[in-house]
């Protein structure tokens, strides 16, 4: 059960009478019908708080009376100067009206725990929406948390929060997806002072030797690394993890590129540190994303390698279009191989299938 908080509303004394706790019953039954002579803030005001009074009754027929507002009226309310945590409120009251979720995200006055709700809802205008607020995100790690969860949260999304976050999309990236079109330049390698003190801000001043194995790609990984990795990584922010994808060494990165988070995934592939070999394991691996996958495929740099084109091509977390576009490039023994596999999607072992049979005749 939540912690019931103590809210300071400032009212005009007109809107007091109808709001204030001792006011008569019927005054605020009356009130809670909506039909006030205020402005709109202040009688969206009036009804959120009628909307949580000790009446059944005028709690009932305030929400009722807020839900059923003039969009004039209540879309006013909710890019005005109205209370935090009555907008914060309204986003859970609305949260199948995009629409007025758009007004709210778009409102300077929304708290940042608000923003960070509307991040995970299912409406990619609103995705859109927060993810080019860049100050709210840097101040609040939650935002980006939920972006990276959210299902909705797409390429370009990803490229312009990794873009200020200092990981840029590589300017040799191609695309054929319908999706807006960016390009930030290309990854700047860092050396291993600028990544030292990276690890300085990560994990305080004393830079421990666990820390400049974390740098150094040379390190070959014991338990106690691997256990102190993941205790690392249970205690970062998003923000964190993707900055560590960025200086750290591939013990870093291949568990950073599993991060249920997309934007922690795609950092740690995007990663100037990412060699070869790791983007073969990675077109292999069965518990990383879609997302990784396709940033992968759109890489035509990695794609020349057809081991890492044969390892797209059969692995089944691969979005299915751009399996069967590697599956041209594949000699017949590969093709038969994928054919009869029982872990690739039904419409890849079809496509393959006619590819052989294409040969045959």
């Amino acid at each position: 059960m939540s912690e019931r908080r103590r809210i300071r509303l400032q009212l005009s004394p007109e809107a007091e009478r109808y709001a204030r706790r001792d006011a008569p019953l019927e005054v605020r039954r009356l009130a809670a019908g909506g039909a006030l002579p205020l402005p709109p803030v202040e009688l969206v005001t009036v009804l959120f708080v009628l909307a949580h009074d000790a009446d059944a009754a005028v709690k009932d027929r305030a929400r009722t009376s807020l839900a059923k507002l003039p969009e004039s009226v209540l879309g006013a309310a909710l890019s005005g100067a109205t209370h935090p945590a009555v907008l914060s409120w309204c986003a859970d009251a609305f949260g199948d009206q995009p629409e007025r979720l758009e007004r709210i995200a778009l409102n300077p006055q929304t708290d940042d725990a608000t923003i960070a709700r509307l991040a995970a809802a299912p409406h990619k205008r609103i995705v859109d929406i927060v993810s080019n607020n860049q100050e709210r995100m840097l101040r609040c790690p939650e935002i980006v948390e939920a972006l990276g969860t959210n299902p909705l949260t797409g390429r370009s999304v990803i490229d312009r929060i990794l873009s200020f976050l200092g990981l840029q999309r590589a300017a040799h990236e191609v695309t054929d997806e319908p999706e807006e079109d960016l390009d930030f330049g290309s990854v700047e390698p860092v050396n291993d002072a600028e990544a030292r003190a990276l690890l300085e801000s990560l994990l305080g001043d004393d830079v421990s030797a666990f820390a400049r194995e974390l740098i150094d790609d040379g390190v070959e990984a014991d338990e106690e690394l691997q256990k102190n990795l993941h205790s690392l990584l249970q205690r970062m922010t998003v923000f964190e993890k993707v900055k560590l994808a960025r200086v750290g060494n591939h013990e870093a990165r291949s568990l950073l590129v599993r991060d249920r988070n997309k934007l922690v995934a795609a950092a740690a592939v995007k990663s100037p540190k990412v060699t070869e070999n790791e983007v073969l394991a990675f077109s292999k691996a069965r518990n990383v994303s879609d997302e990784v996958l396709r940033i992968i495929a759109r890489n035509p740099d990695w794609t020349r390698s057809y081991q890492v084109k044969l390892a797209l091509a059969g692995n089944p977390r691969t979005p299915q279009q751009t399996a069967i576009k590697f599956l041209n490039y594949l000699q017949d023994r590969d093709l038969r191989g994928i054919m009869k596999s029982r872990d690739v999607p039904a419409v890849v072992t079809t496509h393959a299938r006619r590819i052989l049979q294409r040969k045959e005749k």
